[in-house]
């Protein structure tokens, strides 16, 4: 572990946060591009891509598991949309540039050359190898927690009410006028709990129908969830059954996304991640 040590920068030592206590003996593997590899003679030649094939596993079992925890009202298909969200190649990659773990990896002469060390998808697949070295070598505890750094920053903003990065109730009035409807309405239907404790519960309709409901402790909270499960209705990749939804229903995801009948009603409910009680595929 000594070799690959003197390799981390100190810095990168103190964000990862690893530690030095106990031995690591996956993390050269983890920290080596199959290009290097590729470029040693003889010898036992080993690269990332099996760790990375272990850790896109754990990694997104600890992500599940997080998210519903964090989302204890959200149904199948938000939770597989917010998962998607958090561990897709690119969010990885952002978060492997963030504690600038390129500069950690071993790549043969020609990558180096080619700037492969910081590729997207180089820095993915070193990520999720990460989080294998770490599950290998000090449990799952450990993985699990390495796992939450690498989605605290994108978790926050899904948390906030925003589509990571982008409004969803700004997204949601783009989709329905890009439908030639009228822009969705937000519809206050009730308060619930203590003064101190409030919660808020909203729908959103569009030409009178309601395609999603949300709840949070503040009204603007709680529209955004419902912008939300009225795009995760349309976005689900696996409709609910026709008997699942009111005719009305059916209509009003018809509305939205200009789709056939018979297509997916919208959540009966919002997930918010303010709620108490309420509120990745496969990463690439």
């Amino acid at each position: 572990m000594g070799k690959v040590l003197g390799m981390l920068p100190s810095e990168l030592l103190r964000r990862l946060d690893l530690g030095l206590e106990g031995d690591l003996p996956h993390l050269e593997e983890a920290l080596t591009h199959p290009s290097f590899s590729n470029e040693q003679r003889g010898g036992r030649r080993v690269d990332n891509q099996r760790l990375e094939f272990l850790g896109d596993a754990v990694l997104g079992l600890c992500v599940t598991e997080l998210l519903m925890e964090r989302f204890p009202g959200a149904r199948e298909g938000e939770l597989s949309m917010m998962r998607s969200a958090l561990v897709n190649t690119d969010a990885l990659a952002s978060w492997a540039r963030g504690i600038e773990l390129g500069a950690a990896l071993r790549v043969g002469r020609g990558a180096e050359v080619a700037g492969e060390r910081d590729q997207t998808n180089v820095l993915a697949d070193a990520t999720e190898a990460l989080v294998a070295a770490l599950y290998l070598d000090r449990g799952f505890e450990s993985a699990r927690a390495l796992s939450r750094k690498i989605v605290a920053s994108p978790l926050s903003q899904l948390a906030s009410g925003s589509m990571l990065g982008r409004d969803a109730k700004s997204e949601l009035q783009e989709r329905v006028q890009a439908r030639g409807a009228a822009s969705p309405r937000y519809r206050l239907m009730g308060t619930e709990g203590p003064d101190h404790d409030r919660a808020f519960l909203v729908a959103v309709e569009v030409e009178g129908k309601v395609i999603g409901t949300g709840r949070g402790r503040s009204k603007k909270l709680a529209e955004q969830a419902a912008a939300r499960a009225a795009l995760v209705a349309c976005a689900s990749p696996e409709p609910r059954a026709a008997t699942d939804a009111t005719d009305e229903q059916r209509a009003s995801a018809d509305a939205l996304e200009g789709a056939p009948e018979g297509t997916a009603a919208p959540p009966a409910g919002g997930a918010s991640p303010e709620s108490p009680v309420n509120d990745r595929g496969p990463s690439r």
